[in-house]
């Protein structure tokens, strides 16, 4: 059976492979991949683009690691679950609020959008809505 936080897990793992591409493109300074429109380089290369001068993409690829190894210590049943469980909502609900304000900053600010910050932020919010019925139905 899959568990709530196996699916997150899931969505983790995706979202590591995400961020981990953009990390490469843009070391390697080429622009990635837009498979639904072609204004991702516009949004990825705003200046909107580091929180404390570290890129998004990393923030992203933290938060992503961060997720993935705490649902795994909640699916192999390490100790502590109760703790993990509200370590990982509370971080899912700060990335689904953050997602939010750089979907608005896309939106009205760049005024372009980016197939990969948009993918990113329906992760998150999956991830959010999987923890969220998952309390409510138990």
């Amino acid at each position: 059976m899959l568990t709530p936080y196996a699916a997150v897990f899931a969505l983790a793992i995706m979202g590591v492979n995400e961020t981990v591409y953009l990390i490469r493109k843009r070391l390697a300074m080429t622009i990635p991949i837009c498979p639904i429109g072609t204004e991702c380089d516009k949004v990825l290369t705003s200046k909107h683009k580091n929180i404390l001068i570290i890129s998004l993409d990393v923030w992203g690829l933290i938060f992503y690691c961060t997720i993935s190894i705490s649902c795994a210590l909640v699916v192999i049943g390490v100790g502590g679950a109760v703790f993990w469980e509200l370590f990982i909502s509370s971080l899912v609900a700060l990335a689904a609020v953050l997602s939010l304000f750089f979907t608005y900053l896309q939106w009205k600010v760049i005024k372009a959008w980016c197939f990969w910050c948009l993918t990113s932020a329906f992760t998150v919010w999956t991830m959010g809505a999987i923890i969220v019925l998952s309390k409510v139905i138990k």
